[in-house]
């Protein structure tokens, strides 16, 4: 199979896995208002989810760089993911929900480390443009997802929509078992320590240090809005399952089709411009709502400030690989760990705000980009 159909399959594959879980933007604010949860609780469920995703990037970067056959591992997260979601369907409670919610997200978090690992590996002289080509699957499932749910809510129930959620993950599972053949494969080698510590020691001090708070702090700022957003145009402006999913699926769009071409431009230009830039436009538009303007200017804010963020994903992790030069699968996994798990905090910090008021929570989300552009100005990022 050919690299770029290699890579076609790869986004396609991003896109069934991601599927499940972004519909979770809608499904669980519905279930907030089900079950009569506070906003600090609907971040608490967003946050619990990705913490346990978070416990899975790791291990499964670790293995794509010492098992030579990555297609079989990628086939497993399929399952996973389709297992994991009906079960959580059926789950009878908030915390048992939150629990299978975060265990399913556990093989939507081992694709990401495994896939991108074995892209990276493959294409050293332009890995933010193949991220980026790769996030287009995800970021379709962050814009489709959304709106399929938002429609289907209007008919069903949230557990019979997210158990619906699980499909796309049961038919791309069935084609990996072709398409597995195909993965490059690398020399099975034994793990070792000294080379965990080397790795693990290049981000404990220096700039490795600063990379690792500007990556936490960036989806700080990402989760703050994708997380409360669907709340706050529910709660404040009154928009029902549709047109929440419509107006969040819109804000994504922009961002999802600029990854490639972001990417590249980081690939030739450097990371820090576009990182810092990225993160700049996101925190002024979320200074912007801040000040309640007129919903057609609330609207037009989010849009640029998810966007902004969402685009400049490819170039943040593409950053991160460049930082270590090597063991791409485990550097991926070690960055997707920042992202969803300590990143994944700024849910539950922008539910906790919101508690106060709207005001209090898009100011937090402004404080958190406007933190990772001053990081991302002080980095070194290496090429």
């Amino acid at each position: 199979m050919k690299h770029r159909s290699l890579l076609t399959w790869f986004a396609l594959g991003h896109f069934a896995n991601d599927w499940a879980v972004c519909s979770l933007w809608l499904i669980v604010p519905t279930v907030g208002i089900a079950m009569e949860l506070s906003p600090a609780q609907v971040g608490l469920l967003f946050t619990i989810c990705n913490l346990g995703g978070a416990l899975a990037y790791l291990p499964a970067g670790i293995l794509t760089d010492h098992v030579s056959n990555s297609g079989r591992l990628l086939v497993a997260t399929f399952w996973w993911v389709a297992v994991g979601y009906l079960l959580a369907a059926m789950a009878p409670d908030f915390w048992s929900l939150a629990l299978l919610l975060a265990i399913a997200g556990m093989g939507d978090a081992a694709w990401h480390p495994i896939a991108t690992g074995v892209l990276t590996r493959d294409s050293k002289d332009r890995r933010a443009h193949v991220l980026g080509i790769h996030a287009i699957g995800g970021s379709l499932a962050e814009v489709l997802s959304p709106l399929a749910v938002g429609f289907l809510l209007a008919y069903v129930d949230w557990r019979e929509s997210l158990a619906l959620s699980a499909v796309p993950a049961i038919l791309m599972g069935i084609c990996f078992f072709w398409v597995a053949r195909s993965v490059p494969r690398v020399e099975r080698k034994a793990v070792s320590k000294e080379d965990m510590l080397a790795l693990l020691n290049m981000w404990r001090r220096g700039n490795g240090l600063r990379m690792v708070v500007m990556i936490c702090l960036y989806n700080m700022a990402l989760m703050a809005l994708l997380s409360m957003i669907p709340l706050y145009l529910a709660e404040q402006h009154g928009f029902g399952p549709e047109a929440a999913g419509i107006a969040f699926s819109t804000m994504l769009i922009v961002g999802a089709l600029a990854q490639p071409w972001i990417g590249r431009i980081s690939d030739i230009a450097g990371r820090r411009p576009v990182v810092v830039l990225g993160n700049v436009v996101a925190a002024l538009a979320s200074a912007v709502l801040i000040f309640q303007p007129p919903l057609w200017v609330i609207l037009a804010a989010m849009l640029l400030a998810v966007a902004a963020l969402d685009a400049i994903r490819a170039a943040v992790l593409a950053g991160a690989v460049d930082h270590t030069g090597h063991s791409e699968g485990t550097t991926m996994g070690l960055a997707f760990m920042l992202l969803d798990g300590i990143g994944a905090l700024g849910a539950l910090f922008a539910g906790i705000a919101a508690g106060f008021s709207w005001p209090h929570m898009f100011g937090l989300a402004a404080a958190f980009a406007l933190a990772a552009a001053g990081l991302g100005f002080v980095t070194v990022f290496r090429r």
